[in-house]
Parts: structure tokens; sequence; C-alpha cells
């Protein structure tokens, strides 16, 4: 990323504050004129003050002299710090603003990518965490430094080194030749930086995600008493960052060194030749003090800017990741995609293909019906691709091959946010945000009134356990246990009510009573509705009009429960297992013995 390509890339969103950088700009043009005032009227003040010496003094000249100099430093000064301090204003204005406006365009661009941009090793969230609040602050910071900075120095240095030469073309020259040494010393640093700096991304975006982890899977770190694998884990990591540290600033005290040379050897010059003319009589005495001062000036960028290029460095390689991130238009939905006001809601896989982005295949050729009005089954073992299919039909990813058709059109000629809209989800791991439980129900609609959240939370039988709880309703939903959460999501979806739903073990994490309420309430939700329910509940699964079984990604059967478990295979090894599992004989006989009249206690 070279600078004017970083120029190019923010300039969609520094546009809006043109007025605001053309001022900074004036500003520091009129603030590198003042800074070349004391250089002159220390010169004219030591020229003066020699040729007093040869007579008497008044004191009220003295007196004249000494005051008008004082006055015009300290008004110079004075003047100097207002606009340094305007300059200053303006430049973190613009910095907070246009960090405001990057960090909202992210977050705008990255929660519209489509999942299959999530599932990039590259892209998990340690990894984009860290990769969006650095690419920020340090893109911003050079912002600020370019004209705070970087630019003032500039334009002073600029200044002094014409004003050298207006006085003597030979120290002007010798003042610049420092220039060519320092920018070739720094372009040997860059070169030499240019990997370690990748490095050093690399190594914190791989500790943030490693630590991230880390921290959200803790209960399973300490069940396994992993505490020590963990940590040396994140000492390896920290390891390798601490030693990329070093080398890096190792390099730049080396580089910082050679330049600290480079401007000492152009100060003895300019200082050596401006005696030589003064003693020849070409020069004023005055001229040693101005061509020391001015060439404090031009020689203010090397002593500066070892700062400031460490930090637009680092921003011109965190700039890399940063806008490769935010502008991979390939991950973004389709735009203006079709809609319809008569939605009927069947779904058709005809011979699709699924490999995820790790390589991974999910699905093979799989093809299958999912009709409206119709409770349909995927069955399987774990892996068997039944999730990632039910996320093809969610229109979260594309299949690798074949068609997903959604009312005998392709899924991808729909617009993605509107099919959505049309489907409800419940997972088997199902998110809970940070707020209350009102909040997380209300997240199905949010627009929904309290009663309508009350509604949905006793159709999954939530409402009496919420009521029983010290702050009702305004309890914090992640202090809930797992099964209270697991109801949370099915009430979002009763407050949804879409005409498309989708099960994925949507009682996994509730008890048998629960269960049965649970089950009560979704299917009085599923008349003249499309269905898809994946479960290990057998009753669940019974009660489907279709069921699919699936095997390593592809359909091995199809039909009715009755004709399922006539036709033997894998589905009724699975009820089989299930039985077993559940003791089905023993527990049956339990209830039908209870329901005796002669097991009933006189």
């Amino acid at each position: 990323m070279s600078t004017f390509h970083l120029i190019r890339k923010l300039w969609p969103f520094i546009r809006k504050y043109q007025r605001s950088l053309a001022l900074a700009l004036v500003l520091t043009m009129i603030g590198a004129v003042l800074a070349q005032v004391t250089p002159l009227v220390m010169e004219y003040s030591v020229n003066t003050v020699q040729g007093l010496l040869d007579k008497p003094v008044d004191r009220r000249q003295i007196i004249r002299i000494v005051g008008t100099l004082v006055a015009v430093l300290l008004g110079k000064e004075i003047l100097s710090l207002g606009l340094t301090l305007w300059r200053s204003f303006l430049s973190d204005g613009i910095r907070f603003r246009l960090s405001g406006d990057l960090y909202n365009y992210t977050i705008g661009r990255i929660v519209s990518y489509h999942l299959t941009f999530f599932a990039l090793s590259q892209n998990q969230t340690g990894k984009l965490e860290k990769r969006i609040d650095k690419g920020i602050e340090s893109i911003t910071k050079t912002i600020k430094n370019m004209f705070v900075d970087i630019l003032p120095m500039l334009a002073n240095a600029g200044l002094a080194l014409a004003l050298m030469y207006r006085k003597n073309v030979w120290v002007g020259a010798v003042a610049t030749v420092l220039l060519p040494l320092y920018a070739y010393i720094s372009r040997a640093q860059t070169l030499r930086q240019k990997s370690i700096r990748r490095n050093i991304q690399h190594v914190r975006e791989e500790k943030t995600n490693a630590l991230f982890g880390l921290l959200e899977s803790i209960f399973v770190v300490k069940s396994f008493v992993r505490e020590g694998y963990e940590t040396n884990r994140q000492q390896v990591l920290n390891g390798s960052l601490v030693t990329n540290e070093i080398t890096h600033h190792r390099t730049n005290y080396l580089f910082d060194g050679l330049k600290g040379i480079a401007e000492q050897v152009g100060i003895m010059a300019v200082f050596t030749l401006t005696i030589y003319f003064v003693l020849n009589h070409q020069m004023t005495v005055g001229a040693i003090l101005l061509h020391i001062m001015l060439f404090n000036n031009v020689s203010a960028p090397v002593r500066h800017l070892h700062r400031i290029y460490d930090e637009y460095t680092e921003a011109l390689t965190y700039s890399e990741g940063f806008f490769e991130m935010i502008e991979t238009d390939g991950y973004l939905p389709k735009v203006g995609g079709v809609t319809s006001d008569s939605l009927h809601g069947d779904f058709t896989f005809e011979g699709v293909d699924f490999i995820y982005p790790n390589g991974k295949q999910a699905l093979t050729n799989a093809s299958f019906t999912v009709q409206r009005g119709r409770t349909t089954a995927l069955v399987g073992l774990s892996g068997a691709g039944k999730s990632s299919a039910m996320n093809l039909l969610a229109g979260f990813y594309e299949p690798t091959r074949g068609r997903v058709l959604l009312d005998g059109r392709d899924l991808r000629e729909y617009d993605a946010d509107w099919v959505r809209e049309n489907v409800g989800l419940v997972m088997q791991k199902n998110h809970i945000f940070a707020g209350t439980v009102e909040e997380n129900i209300r997240y199905g609609w949010l627009d929904a009134k309290p009663e309508d959240v009350i509604a949905a939370a006793k159709k999954a039988s939530l409402h009496e356990q919420i009521l029983q709880m010290p702050h009702g309703y305004e309890t914090q939903a992640r202090e809930l246990s797992g099964g209270q959460q697991q109801r949370i999501a099915i009430a979002r979806l009763f407050l949804k009510n879409p005409p498309i739903i989708f099960f994925d073990e949507p009682t996994a994490s509730l008890d048998a009573i629960t269960t049965e309420q649970i089950k009560e309430s979704i299917d009085a939700v599923k008349h003249n509705r499309t269905v898809l329910i994946i479960s290990h509940n057998i009753s669940q699964i019974m009660d489907a009009d279709s069921i699919y079984v699936m095997s390593e990604g592809a359909i091995v059967a199809h039909g009715t429960h009755e004709s399922l478990y006539l036709g033997g295979g894998l589905y009724r090894d699975i009820i089989d297992s299930n039985a077993r599992t559940l003791n089905i004989g023993r527990l049956a006989a339990t209830v039908l013995s209870s329901s005796r009249p002669e097991a009933v206690p006189a």
C-alpha cells in the first residue's frame, strides 16, 4: 500500500471534510512563514548589537531595541500558538469524525457479507476485531500526523531552505545534500521493516484470536484442567510477537542512528561554511545564528520523522488488510433481487453439491423437496449434512453445484434480506445478546408491544419462569439457564411469526416436560406453513409428513416414518437406537401398569 493508494482509497471518506482540510493547509503555510521570523529577527538583532558596540549606547535606545525584540518574538509565539491550536483542533475533529465514518461503514459492510466470508480462516472473530480496531486507529492517526506534524514540518523546512539559498547558494546547497541522504536511509529502513511489520500484524491477529477463544471456552479449559496447556499456547504466540517487536525496534534504532549522524554532518558543514564566509567578510556575524537556526528548521523532519515514520509505515501495513476486508464485493448479497407478495413457500433441492470455504464437502448430489403445509424432517447421523442443507435453504450459503429453488425460482435470484425476513430459524445453539429478557425476545420483532412479548414467552413456556425472577422481563438474559435461553430463541420465532420455519434441534437443551410443552406450541404454529425440522427427538421425527434420511451429504432414503422403518436401513437403526437409549420397553411397561385400575391404591 503506497501513500497515493492510501489517499485514493480514503478520499471518498475525506471528501466531505474538504473545507476543513483546506483551512488546515492555509494555517500550516502561515505557521511555516511565522517559523522563519525568529531566525531573521535573531540575525537582525546580532548585527544591530554588533554595530552598536563601537560607540556608547543610550539606555532608552537599549530599552527600545530589547523591548521591540521581545515584543516581536513574544507576539510571534502567541500567534504561532493560536495557529497551532486551531490547526490541531481542526485535524483532531477530522480524525475522530473520520474514525467514526470508517467504523460505521466497516460494520455496515461486514454485517452485510455472506456467511462464506466468516467461514474463512483469516476472518475469525478475533482477527477481524484486531483488523478493524488497529486499521482504523492507525489510518486516522496517519491523517492527523499528516496535517499536524508532517505537512507543517515540510512547509517549515521548505521555506527555511529557500531562505538559506537566498542568503547564500553554497550554504543552501550543503543543507540540501542532507535531504536525499536521509531519503536513501529511510527507503532502506522501509524495505527492511516491511516483512517484519507484516509478521507483527499476523502474530497480533493470531494472539488476539487465541485469547478470545481461550476466554470464550474457559469452562472447558478448567473442566479438563488445561490451564497449563493454554498458558503455554499463549506464551508461544506472545514470544513470537516479542521476538518480532524486538527485531523491529532494533532495526529502527540502527537506522535512526544513521539519520542522526547524517543530521550532525549537515550541521557541522553549514556551521563551518558559514564561519568561512564570515571570516572572509562575505557575511555578517548574525548569519552564523541565522543559518544554524534555519538549518534547524530544515533538519526538524530528520529529528521528528522517526516517530511519525514508525506510525505511518504501520498504517500502510494495516491499511492493506483493512481495505481488503471492506472492499470484498464478492461477499455482498445480491441487490435488487426478486421479491414477491404471494410467497408460497415450496423449496426444491436439485442435485446440490456444497463445499465449505475450508474445502470440506458437506453435500453431494442432494435432491429433495420441502412443501408448504407439510412438515419435512431431515434425519441422519452427526455430520451427515443436515444443518448444511438448512443453511442453503435459508440463503446463508450458495450451492457449489446444482440449484436450490423457492417456488420454482432459483433462490439466488431473490433478494437475500427478503428471503430471511420470511424465514424463522431456531438452532441448536442460539445466540443470546447482552441485554434483558424482553430485549432478546423483542429481537424477533423490534416494534412488538410488551403484550406481544409476553404472548410469545407464554407460547414458549417461559412466562411463568420469568415472573419468578426478581427483575422479571428486565432480568439479564445471559443469567438464565441454557434451557431458558433456548426458550427465548423459540419465543423470538413466535414473535416473528414467519411463513417458513426451520428447526435445528429446537428442544435440545430442554427437559422432558418443557420439550412436550414446546412441541405442542410448535405443532400449533405449523398450520399452513413450510416447516423443516432436524431433530433427534423421536416424536418430532415420527410426526413429520415427509422424512429424508441423509448419510455423508447424500439423500439415501425418503418416505414416512412407517414406510422408512419397515424398509430397514439407516432410519430403522436410528429409531431402534433411540428406543434402546430411552429404554422404551420398560418405560412403556411402567406407564401401562400405572394406568391399570388394579394398580391404583384403594
